[in-house]
Protein backbone atom coordinates (compact mmCIF):
# COMPACT_ATOMS: atom_id res chain seq x y z
CA UNK A 1 0.00 0.00 0.00
CA UNK A 2 0.84 3.49 -0.76
CA UNK A 3 1.86 5.66 2.02
CA UNK A 4 0.46 8.45 0.43
CA UNK A 5 -3.06 8.68 -0.73
CA UNK A 6 -4.41 10.87 -3.33
CA UNK A 7 -5.33 14.01 -3.29
CA UNK A 8 -9.05 15.58 -3.00
CA UNK A 9 -9.09 17.78 -5.73
CA UNK A 10 -7.54 21.13 -4.81
CA UNK A 11 -6.08 20.64 -2.35
CA UNK A 12 -2.62 21.31 -1.49
CA UNK A 13 -1.35 18.62 1.04
CA UNK A 14 -1.58 15.12 0.58
CA UNK A 15 -3.39 12.85 2.72
CA UNK A 16 -1.60 9.72 4.48
CA UNK A 17 -3.06 6.26 4.30
CA UNK A 18 -4.02 4.70 7.84
CA UNK A 19 -0.90 2.69 8.20
CA UNK A 20 1.25 5.54 8.05
CA UNK A 21 -1.05 7.81 10.08
CA UNK A 22 -0.59 5.32 12.84
CA UNK A 23 2.95 4.79 12.50
CA UNK A 24 3.69 8.58 12.74
CA UNK A 25 1.47 8.95 15.45
CA UNK A 26 3.10 6.05 17.58
CA UNK A 27 6.79 7.53 16.58
CA UNK A 28 6.38 10.78 17.35
CA UNK A 29 4.38 10.13 20.59
CA UNK A 30 7.32 7.78 21.76
CA UNK A 31 9.80 10.62 20.18
CA UNK A 32 7.87 13.19 22.67
CA UNK A 33 7.92 11.17 25.83
CA UNK A 34 12.25 11.00 24.49
CA UNK A 35 12.46 14.44 24.55
CA UNK A 36 10.13 15.10 27.37
CA UNK A 37 12.08 13.71 29.25
CA UNK A 38 15.50 15.66 28.26
CA UNK A 39 13.81 19.00 28.99
CA UNK A 40 12.78 17.70 32.44
CA UNK A 41 16.42 16.70 33.62
CA UNK A 42 17.22 20.46 32.40
CA UNK A 43 14.11 22.06 34.64
CA UNK A 44 15.14 19.82 37.36
CA UNK A 45 18.82 20.20 37.69
CA UNK A 46 19.10 23.53 35.84
CA UNK A 47 18.90 25.79 38.85
CA UNK A 48 20.37 23.30 41.42
CA UNK A 49 23.51 23.34 38.96
CA UNK A 50 23.74 26.95 38.51
CA UNK A 51 23.44 27.64 42.00
CA UNK A 52 26.66 25.52 42.21
CA UNK A 53 28.90 26.76 39.06
CA UNK A 54 27.66 30.54 38.95
CA UNK A 55 30.46 33.31 40.11
CA UNK A 56 27.29 35.07 41.27
CA UNK A 57 23.72 33.33 43.16
CA UNK A 58 21.85 35.94 41.24
CA UNK A 59 22.75 33.99 38.10
CA UNK A 60 21.36 30.48 39.32
CA UNK A 61 18.46 30.61 36.70
CA UNK A 62 20.52 31.64 34.16
CA UNK A 63 21.13 28.52 32.20
CA UNK A 64 17.50 27.77 32.11
CA UNK A 65 16.47 30.69 30.80
CA UNK A 66 19.18 30.30 28.21
CA UNK A 67 17.31 26.98 27.28
CA UNK A 68 14.21 29.16 26.58
CA UNK A 69 16.56 31.31 24.68
CA UNK A 70 17.78 28.68 22.48
CA UNK A 71 14.47 27.56 21.80
CA UNK A 72 13.28 31.20 20.68
CA UNK A 73 16.88 31.02 18.38
CA UNK A 74 16.24 28.11 17.06
CA UNK A 75 12.79 27.72 16.20
CA UNK A 76 13.19 29.60 12.66
CA UNK A 77 16.27 27.83 11.37
CA UNK A 78 14.32 24.49 12.27
CA UNK A 79 11.16 25.54 10.71
CA UNK A 80 14.08 26.71 7.17
CA UNK A 81 15.08 23.25 7.36
CA UNK A 82 11.87 21.47 7.57
CA UNK A 83 10.27 23.81 4.32
CA UNK A 84 13.26 23.08 2.15
CA UNK A 85 14.66 18.72 3.20
CA UNK A 86 11.54 18.09 5.11
CA UNK A 87 10.32 17.57 8.81
CA UNK A 88 12.73 14.13 9.44
CA UNK A 89 16.01 16.69 8.51
CA UNK A 90 14.70 18.57 11.24
CA UNK A 91 13.73 15.90 13.42
CA UNK A 92 17.29 14.27 13.50
CA UNK A 93 18.99 17.69 13.35
CA UNK A 94 17.20 18.32 17.04
CA UNK A 95 18.32 15.17 18.42
CA UNK A 96 21.65 15.80 17.57
CA UNK A 97 21.41 18.73 19.88
CA UNK A 98 20.29 16.64 22.45
CA UNK A 99 22.97 14.51 22.57
CA UNK A 100 25.48 17.56 22.68
CA UNK A 101 23.66 18.78 25.84
CA UNK A 102 23.92 15.79 27.86
CA UNK A 103 28.00 15.60 27.04
CA UNK A 104 28.53 19.18 27.02
CA UNK A 105 26.56 19.09 30.77
CA UNK A 106 28.47 16.10 32.00
CA UNK A 107 31.44 18.14 30.90
CA UNK A 108 30.92 21.06 32.96
CA UNK A 109 29.78 19.62 36.04
CA UNK A 110 33.24 17.52 36.13
CA UNK A 111 35.12 21.05 35.16
CA UNK A 112 32.83 23.23 37.64
CA UNK A 113 32.56 25.15 34.40
CA UNK A 114 29.79 27.73 34.48
CA UNK A 115 29.65 29.20 31.06
CA UNK A 116 30.18 25.75 29.53
CA UNK A 117 26.95 24.58 31.69
CA UNK A 118 25.24 27.51 30.03
CA UNK A 119 25.91 26.78 26.47
CA UNK A 120 24.66 22.75 27.15
CA UNK A 121 21.60 24.20 27.75
CA UNK A 122 21.43 26.67 24.88
CA UNK A 123 21.71 22.78 22.54
CA UNK A 124 18.83 21.68 24.89
CA UNK A 125 16.59 24.46 24.05
CA UNK A 126 17.68 24.13 20.36
CA UNK A 127 16.43 20.59 20.43
CA UNK A 128 13.29 21.51 22.53
CA UNK A 129 12.76 24.29 19.54
CA UNK A 130 12.66 20.65 17.32
CA UNK A 131 10.90 18.84 19.25
CA UNK A 132 7.42 21.63 19.32
CA UNK A 133 7.02 20.57 15.95
CA UNK A 134 5.82 16.94 16.35
CA UNK A 135 2.64 18.03 17.73
CA UNK A 136 2.06 19.91 14.14
CA UNK A 137 3.94 16.61 12.36
CA UNK A 138 1.30 14.76 13.57
CA UNK A 139 -1.21 16.49 11.74
CA UNK A 140 0.56 16.44 8.38
CA UNK A 141 -1.30 14.32 6.35
CA UNK A 142 -4.66 13.90 8.31
CA UNK A 143 -7.77 15.20 7.28
CA UNK A 144 -9.33 18.34 8.63
CA UNK A 145 -11.96 16.87 11.96
CA UNK A 146 -8.95 14.86 12.89
CA UNK A 147 -5.84 17.12 13.07
CA UNK A 148 -6.76 18.50 16.65
CA UNK A 149 -6.87 14.89 18.34
CA UNK A 150 -3.78 13.61 16.16
CA UNK A 151 -2.19 17.01 17.94
CA UNK A 152 -3.46 16.52 21.52
CA UNK A 153 -2.19 12.47 21.21
CA UNK A 154 1.49 12.92 20.29
CA UNK A 155 1.31 15.93 22.86
CA UNK A 156 0.21 12.69 25.34
CA UNK A 157 3.46 11.22 24.85
CA UNK A 158 4.58 13.78 28.14
CA UNK A 159 2.96 11.88 30.06
CA UNK A 160 6.13 9.40 30.49
CA UNK A 161 8.75 12.30 30.33
CA UNK A 162 6.85 13.35 33.75
CA UNK A 163 7.37 9.73 35.17
CA UNK A 164 10.84 9.43 33.29
CA UNK A 165 12.58 12.54 33.85
CA UNK A 166 12.32 12.73 37.02
CA UNK A 167 13.26 9.01 38.41
CA UNK A 168 16.18 9.48 35.79
CA UNK A 169 17.58 12.53 37.62
CA UNK A 170 16.64 10.81 41.19
CA UNK A 171 18.26 7.51 40.65
CA UNK A 172 21.42 8.67 38.61
CA UNK A 173 22.43 12.18 39.98
CA UNK A 174 25.18 10.83 42.90
CA UNK A 175 26.29 7.77 40.79
CA UNK A 176 29.62 9.72 39.86
CA UNK A 177 31.03 11.44 42.97
CA UNK A 178 31.78 13.84 43.76
CA UNK A 179 30.11 15.25 40.50
CA UNK A 180 26.42 15.55 41.20
CA UNK A 181 24.19 15.23 38.07
CA UNK A 182 27.42 14.24 36.15
CA UNK A 183 26.22 10.77 35.03
CA UNK A 184 22.52 11.97 35.08
CA UNK A 185 23.73 14.35 31.82
CA UNK A 186 25.60 11.33 30.18
CA UNK A 187 22.43 9.23 29.94
CA UNK A 188 20.50 11.84 29.33
CA UNK A 189 22.62 12.27 25.79
CA UNK A 190 21.67 7.91 25.22
CA UNK A 191 17.90 9.27 25.60
CA UNK A 192 18.46 11.70 22.38
CA UNK A 193 20.73 8.82 20.50
CA UNK A 194 17.57 6.69 21.11
CA UNK A 195 15.02 9.45 19.82
CA UNK A 196 16.48 9.54 16.98
CA UNK A 197 16.74 5.65 15.70
CA UNK A 198 12.77 6.45 16.72
CA UNK A 199 12.49 9.36 14.28
CA UNK A 200 14.14 7.88 11.78
CA UNK A 201 11.17 5.60 10.54
CA UNK A 202 8.25 8.85 10.32
CA UNK A 203 6.98 9.22 6.84
CA UNK A 204 5.78 12.48 6.17
CA UNK A 205 4.90 14.16 2.57
CA UNK A 206 8.05 16.01 1.22
CA UNK A 207 7.47 19.68 1.03
CA UNK A 208 5.44 20.77 -2.46
CA UNK A 209 6.37 23.33 -4.46
CA UNK A 210 3.46 25.68 -3.12
CA UNK A 211 5.31 25.14 0.18
CA UNK A 212 8.71 25.92 -0.69
CA UNK A 213 7.00 28.92 -3.09
CA UNK A 214 5.94 30.41 0.66
CA UNK A 215 2.51 31.10 0.24
CA UNK A 216 1.12 34.58 1.53
CA UNK A 217 3.34 37.46 3.27
CA UNK A 218 3.73 36.49 6.79
CA UNK A 219 2.50 40.01 7.84
CA UNK A 220 -0.74 39.22 6.15
CA UNK A 221 -1.18 35.58 8.31
CA UNK A 222 -0.11 37.74 11.10
CA UNK A 223 -3.06 40.27 11.10
CA UNK A 224 -5.72 37.80 11.30
CA UNK A 225 -7.34 38.32 14.98
CA UNK A 226 -7.62 34.59 15.34
CA UNK A 227 -3.96 34.50 14.90
CA UNK A 228 -2.91 37.06 17.38
CA UNK A 229 -5.63 35.66 19.87
CA UNK A 230 -3.67 31.78 19.25
CA UNK A 231 -0.27 33.90 19.64
CA UNK A 232 -1.34 35.59 22.80
CA UNK A 233 -2.49 32.96 24.21
CA UNK A 234 0.15 30.10 23.38
CA UNK A 235 2.53 33.07 24.91
CA UNK A 236 1.08 33.32 28.09
CA UNK A 237 -0.02 29.50 28.28
CA UNK A 238 4.04 28.72 27.92
CA UNK A 239 5.35 32.08 29.69
CA UNK A 240 3.73 31.44 32.46
CA UNK A 241 4.23 27.83 33.37
CA UNK A 242 7.91 28.25 32.22
CA UNK A 243 7.64 31.18 34.91
CA UNK A 244 6.38 29.14 37.33
CA UNK A 245 7.87 25.94 37.34
CA UNK A 246 11.71 27.66 36.52
CA UNK A 247 11.72 28.97 40.23
CA UNK A 248 9.70 26.30 41.71
CA UNK A 249 12.35 24.02 42.36
CA UNK A 250 14.84 26.41 43.56
CA UNK A 251 12.41 28.22 45.99
CA UNK A 252 11.58 24.73 47.23
CA UNK A 253 15.15 24.45 48.12
CA UNK A 254 15.04 28.41 49.69
CA UNK A 255 11.88 27.00 51.52
CA UNK A 256 13.57 24.24 53.43
CA UNK A 257 12.24 21.11 51.15
CA UNK A 258 14.38 17.93 50.55
CA UNK A 259 16.00 17.80 46.09
CA UNK A 260 13.88 14.53 46.02
CA UNK A 261 10.22 16.62 46.94
CA UNK A 262 11.65 19.41 44.43
CA UNK A 263 12.03 16.24 41.89
CA UNK A 264 8.43 14.53 42.53
CA UNK A 265 6.84 18.07 42.63
CA UNK A 266 8.01 18.67 38.82
CA UNK A 267 7.01 14.72 38.26
CA UNK A 268 3.33 15.23 38.88
CA UNK A 269 3.39 18.98 37.55
CA UNK A 270 5.31 17.39 33.88
CA UNK A 271 2.23 14.32 34.26
CA UNK A 272 -0.42 17.17 34.29
CA UNK A 273 1.11 18.86 31.38
CA UNK A 274 0.50 16.05 29.04
CA UNK A 275 -2.19 13.61 30.56
CA UNK A 276 -5.04 15.61 29.30
CA UNK A 277 -3.77 15.65 26.31
CA UNK A 278 -5.21 12.42 25.46
CA UNK A 279 -8.74 14.31 25.48
CA UNK A 280 -7.79 17.41 25.14
CA UNK A 281 -8.46 16.92 21.41
CA UNK A 282 -12.21 15.79 21.85
CA UNK A 283 -12.35 18.48 24.22
CA UNK A 284 -11.65 20.57 21.17
CA UNK A 285 -14.13 18.82 18.71
CA UNK A 286 -16.92 19.10 20.98
CA UNK A 287 -16.50 22.40 22.61
CA UNK A 288 -14.20 24.77 20.51
CA UNK A 289 -10.66 25.60 21.28
CA UNK A 290 -11.36 28.74 22.82
CA UNK A 291 -13.66 28.06 25.65
CA UNK A 292 -10.70 25.12 25.85
CA UNK A 293 -7.98 27.84 26.33
CA UNK A 294 -10.42 29.63 28.63
CA UNK A 295 -10.43 26.71 31.06
CA UNK A 296 -6.60 26.56 30.79
CA UNK A 297 -6.33 30.26 31.87
CA UNK A 298 -8.29 29.81 34.70
CA UNK A 299 -6.70 26.88 36.00
CA UNK A 300 -3.48 28.85 35.63
CA UNK A 301 -4.75 31.34 37.79
CA UNK A 302 -5.56 28.98 40.50
CA UNK A 303 -2.15 27.33 40.65
CA UNK A 304 -0.96 30.91 41.35
CA UNK A 305 -3.54 31.41 44.01
CA UNK A 306 -2.69 27.98 45.83
CA UNK A 307 0.84 29.04 45.87
CA UNK A 308 0.13 32.03 47.49
CA UNK A 309 -1.99 30.23 50.04
CA UNK A 310 1.08 28.73 51.78
CA UNK A 311 4.54 26.81 51.42
CA UNK A 312 4.10 23.01 52.53
CA UNK A 313 5.26 20.85 50.26
CA UNK A 314 1.77 20.43 49.40
CA UNK A 315 1.15 24.13 48.57
CA UNK A 316 4.08 23.36 46.03
CA UNK A 317 2.85 20.14 44.62
CA UNK A 318 -0.76 21.37 43.74
CA UNK A 319 0.21 24.44 42.46
CA UNK A 320 2.78 22.98 40.11
CA UNK A 321 -0.30 19.87 39.65
CA UNK A 322 -2.33 22.79 38.57
CA UNK A 323 -0.47 24.60 36.67
CA UNK A 324 0.54 21.90 34.42
CA UNK A 325 -2.93 21.26 33.78
CA UNK A 326 -3.70 24.81 32.75
CA UNK A 327 -0.69 24.64 30.43
CA UNK A 328 -2.39 21.74 28.50
CA UNK A 329 -5.77 23.16 27.84
CA UNK A 330 -3.81 26.84 26.85
CA UNK A 331 -1.40 25.82 24.88
CA UNK A 332 -3.01 22.82 22.98
CA UNK A 333 -6.21 24.65 22.84
CA UNK A 334 -3.89 27.61 21.05
CA UNK A 335 -1.86 25.39 18.84
CA UNK A 336 -5.55 24.18 17.47
CA UNK A 337 -6.40 27.76 16.56
CA UNK A 338 -3.26 28.42 14.58
CA UNK A 339 -3.82 25.04 12.46
CA UNK A 340 -6.90 27.35 11.44
CA UNK A 341 -4.85 30.49 10.55
CA UNK A 342 -3.00 29.26 7.81
CA UNK A 343 -3.23 26.89 3.66
CA UNK A 344 -1.59 23.70 4.05
CA UNK A 345 1.28 25.36 1.59
CA UNK A 346 2.14 27.71 4.71
CA UNK A 347 2.07 25.69 7.55
CA UNK A 348 6.05 25.76 8.24
CA UNK A 349 6.18 29.04 8.23
CA UNK A 350 3.41 30.28 10.24
CA UNK A 351 4.01 27.02 12.44
CA UNK A 352 7.54 28.45 13.00
CA UNK A 353 6.38 32.39 13.53
CA UNK A 354 3.60 31.08 16.12
CA UNK A 355 6.45 28.91 18.04
CA UNK A 356 9.06 31.94 17.90
CA UNK A 357 6.90 34.43 19.28
CA UNK A 358 5.73 32.19 21.87
CA UNK A 359 8.95 31.13 23.37
CA UNK A 360 10.60 34.62 22.59
CA UNK A 361 7.88 35.87 24.98
CA UNK A 362 8.78 32.49 27.02
CA UNK A 363 12.16 33.84 27.55
CA UNK A 364 11.88 37.18 29.08
CA UNK A 365 9.67 35.31 31.34
CA UNK A 366 11.88 32.90 32.26
CA UNK A 367 15.03 35.80 33.18
CA UNK A 368 12.70 37.18 34.68
CA UNK A 369 11.75 34.40 37.02
CA UNK A 370 15.05 33.87 38.40
CA UNK A 371 15.51 37.48 39.34
CA UNK A 372 12.29 38.04 40.93
CA UNK A 373 12.90 35.07 43.00
CA UNK A 374 16.80 35.95 44.17
CA UNK A 375 15.52 39.78 44.65
CA UNK A 376 12.14 39.02 46.87
CA UNK A 377 10.20 36.20 47.09
CA UNK A 378 8.23 33.19 45.74
CA UNK A 379 5.39 34.97 46.71
CA UNK A 380 6.48 37.97 44.08
CA UNK A 381 6.92 35.46 41.94
CA UNK A 382 3.28 34.25 41.96
CA UNK A 383 1.84 38.06 41.98
CA UNK A 384 2.86 39.03 39.49
CA UNK A 385 1.97 36.27 37.15
CA UNK A 386 -1.39 37.87 37.34
CA UNK A 387 -0.55 40.40 34.81
CA UNK A 388 0.27 38.66 31.42
CA UNK A 389 -2.53 36.03 32.80
CA UNK A 390 -4.90 39.26 32.47
CA UNK A 391 -3.55 40.18 29.18
CA UNK A 392 -4.64 36.81 27.93
CA UNK A 393 -8.09 36.81 29.27
CA UNK A 394 -8.87 40.17 27.38
CA UNK A 395 -7.12 38.92 24.15
CA UNK A 396 -9.44 35.63 24.21
CA UNK A 397 -12.28 37.76 24.75
CA UNK A 398 -11.99 40.75 22.13
CA UNK A 399 -11.03 37.73 19.75
CA UNK A 400 -14.70 35.55 20.48
CA UNK A 401 -15.94 39.19 20.40
CA UNK A 402 -14.79 39.85 16.76
CA UNK A 403 -15.03 36.18 16.08
CA UNK A 404 -19.21 36.84 16.54
CA UNK A 405 -21.67 37.27 13.67
CA UNK A 406 -22.83 41.07 12.62
CA UNK A 407 -26.58 41.42 14.21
Amino acid sequence: MSDVASATPGASAPELSRRAQRGNIARLTVAQALAGANSVVVYATGAIVGDMLAPDKALATLPISVFVVGMAACILPAGAIARRHGRRAAFLAGTGCGVLVGLLAAAAVVSSSFWLFCLATFFGGAYAAVVLSFRFAAADGVSAPLRARALSFVMGGGVAAGVVGPQLVTYTMHLWPPHLFAATFLLQALVAAVSAAVLWGVLLPLPSAAEVARGRPLAVIARQPRFVTAVTCGAVSYMLMNFLMTAAPLAMRLCGHSQENANLGLQWHVIAMYAPSFFTGRLITRYGAGRVVAAGLLLTGLSAAVGLAGIDVAHFWLTLILLGLGWNFGFVGASALVLECHRPEEKTRVQSLNDFIVFGTMAVGSFASGGLLAAYDWDTVLRVSFVPLTLAVVALGLGAWRRQPAR
